[in-house]
C-alpha cells in the first residue's frame, strides 16, 4: 500500500516503516542526552496531540530536518497522509491512521471510531470502513497519550474521556467493557453549523414555504423541544433556530460535553455558556433558576435532573426556552420527559407529565431517512393541557408525507397558545397565524389527522 500521493510510484533503499523506526529512535536518542530522561518529550507529545500547532510544528520540521539529512525524501508512504512527514508524526507520536479524520476531506464528517484494528470514518451520513488499520500497541499507545490530558485519569480504568483542544471528544471504551482485543476509540465533534432557513430547506431537512412560519415562531417566542433519534438534526437545527434569535436577548446555555460554540454561531449575543454534567446541574439548578436571563437552552437533555430544572424555569414564565431530547414517538414526550424526571427526582408521574406539558409548546421530530444522510422534519405538534378536563393535549399541525416527499398542514392554535403569542409579541403572533393558515389551505392535511392525540 506504501506509494507516493497521486499513485506515483518509485524507489527507495528505506520502507516507510523502518524510516518511521530510525527517526524515532533518533528523536528518543536526542531528548536523553538533552534532558536524561523522557519528560520533556511527554510534555511535547501532550501539546502536540491536544493541537498545539508550536509543538506540531517542532515535530514535523525536526522530521523533516532528519528526512532531508537522510536523503529519502522519495520514500513511499500510505496515501491516507498528505505528507511523508505527516505520516512519520503520526506513526510514530500523533494520531496515527485516524490523522487523515482531522484532514480537510473529512472536514464535514462528525464522527470517527477506532474498533479494535479496523478504523471508520463517518461519511455521507453512514460510518465506512477505511483501508489503515491501527495494531493494539498502537492503541494502548494512543489511549496513554489522551490520558497526558487528564493526568488524575487512571489508566486501568475501562472508560475514560477527554477533549483535544479544536474540541474533538475522545471516548475511550476497554477492559471488561469490550471483548477481547476489541477496545474501541470513538472521536466526536459537533460540525459548526453555517444554516439558515434557506439552506436547511435546500437539504430537504424542512420545506422551503414553512419558512417564514418558523421566523415568526422564533420572533413570538414559543418554548420549543426538537426531538428525535440519534443523528436526526436536532442539534442542528436548535442552533439554526437559535442563530434566528434577538441578539439583544440574555441567554443561557447548558451543556452537559461543549459542543455547540454560541460564541461563535452568536459572537455579540450575550449567552452565557455552562458546562454542567448530572450532578453539576443538581447543584447550580437554584442559581439558574434565579438568572435574570431572558431565555434557557437545554442541549442533549438527557437526564431527569436537567429536565426537571427546564420545567421548573420554564414555570417561572420564561419564553423562548430551547431543548433537544432523545425520543421515538412525539407523542409520548410529555411522559418520556416525566419518566426521567421522577426517576431521578421523585414525584407524581401524572402531574409532572401535565407540568411539561404546560411547560413547552411546540415540538419538533426529526427523523433519519434510508439513506442516512437524509434528515426530515417528520412533524410539528402543539403541546397543551386543557385545565377544564385536566387533559394533556397533542396536536399535529405539520405532518412529512414519506411517500410524495411533501408536508402538510392544519390551522389549530389552542387558546392557550394564542393568549401567550399575543403577550409576548403580537406581532410574531399575528405573522404566524397567518402563515399556518396559509400552510394548511395551501397544503391540507385532511385525512393525517388520525394521527394527533388528544387525551
Amino acid at each position: 500500500y506504501l506509494m507516493k500521493k497521486g499513485g506515483e510510484k518509485q524507489e527507495s533503499d528505506l520502507s516507510f516503516e523502518k524510516l518511521c523506526i530510525r527517526i524515532r529512535d533518533d528523536f528518543m536518542r536526542d531528548w536523553e542526552e538533552e534532558s536524561g530522561d523522557l519528560k520533556g518529550s511527554l510534555q511535547l507529545q501532550k501539546k502536540a496531540i491536544i493541537g498545539y500547532q508550536n509543538e506540531v510544528s517542532y515535530f514535523k520540521e525536526k522530521i523533516g530536518s532528519l528526512v532531508k539529512e537522510y536523503g529519502v525524501r522519495r520514500t513511499l508512504f500510505p496515501p491516507w497522509y498528505e505528507t511523508l512527514a505527516d505520516g512519520i508524526y503520526h506513526e510514530n507520536w500523533g494520531m496515527a491512521g485516524v490523522a487523515q479524520w482531522f484532514s480537510v476531506a473529512y472536514r464535514d464528517s462528525s464522527s470517527a471510531k477506532i474498533i479494535g484494528e479496523r478504523i471508520y470514518f463517518l461519511d455521507g451520513g453512514q460510518m465506512r470502513l477505511m483501508p489503515q488499520r491501527i495494531t493494539k500497541e498502537r492503541r494502548e499507545q494512543l489511549i496513554r497519550a489522551f490520558l497526558l490530558l487528564t493526568p488524575s485519569e487512571r489508566l486501568d480504568k475501562d472508560f475514560h474521556e477527554v477533549y483535544l483542544l479544536d474540541g474533538t471528544r475522545i471516548t475511550v471504551f476497554g477492559g471488561e467493557m469490550t471483548k477481547e482485543d476489541q477496545d474501541v476509540i470513538i472521536f466526536r465533534r459537533y460540525i459548526i453549523p453555517n444554516y439558515s432557513f434557506e439552506e436547511q430547506a435546500m437539504r430537504g431537512t424542512i420545506p422551503s414555504e414553512a419558512i417564514p412560519l418558523f421566523c415568526a415562531m422564533v420572533e413570538t417566542g414559543y418554548n420549543v423541544a426538537f426531538t428525535g433519534a440519534v443523528r436526526t438534526a436536532k442539534t442542528t437545527f436548535l442552533s439554526t433556530w437559535q442563530s434566528y434569535e434577538n441578539p439583544k436577548l440574555e441567554g443561557v446555555i447548558v451543556e452537559t460535553d461543549p459542543e455547540i460554540p454560541m460564541h461563535i454561531l452568536m459572537p455579540e449575543a450575550p449567552i452565557v455558556q455552562l458546562i454542567a454534567d448530572n450532578e453539576k446541574l443538581r447543584r447550580i439548578s437554584k442559581n439558574l433558576l434565579r438568572s435574570d436571563a431572558d431565555y434557557f437552552i437545554l442541549a442533549e437533555a438527557r437526564d431527569g435532573n436537567a429536565l426537571e430544572t427546564a420545567v421548573r424555569i420554564a414555570a417561572k414564565g420564561t419564553k423562548r426556552m430551547k431543548i433537544t431530547f432523545h425520543c421515538r414517538d412525539p407523542l409520548n414526550f410529555p411522559y418520556d420527559v416525566a419518566w426521567e424526571i421522577v426517576k431521578a427526582t421523585g414525584g407524581d408521574m401524572e402531574l409532572t407529565a401535565k407540568r411539561v406539558a404546560i411547560s413547552f409548546d411546540y415540538i419538533f421530530h426529526f427523523v433519519q431517512l434510508k439513506n442516512k444522510s437524509h434528515k426530515r422534519l417528520s412533524g410539528i405538534y402543539e403541546l397543551s393541557v386543557d385545565h377544564l378536563s385536566d387533559q394533556i393535549n397533542i396536536k399535529r399541525i405539520c405532518a412529512y408525507d414519506f411517500q410524495k416527499n411533501l408536508w402538510k398542514w392544519d390551522y389549530r392554535i389552542s387558546p392557550c397558545k394564542q393568549d401567550a403569542g399575543r403577550e409576548d409579541n403580537l406581532e410574531g403572533f399575528i405573522r404566524f397565524s397567518r402563515e399556518l393558515d396559509f400552510l394548511a389551505k395551501t397544503f391540507p392535511m385532511k385525512d393525517m389527522r388520525k394521527g394527533s392525540k388528544e387525551s
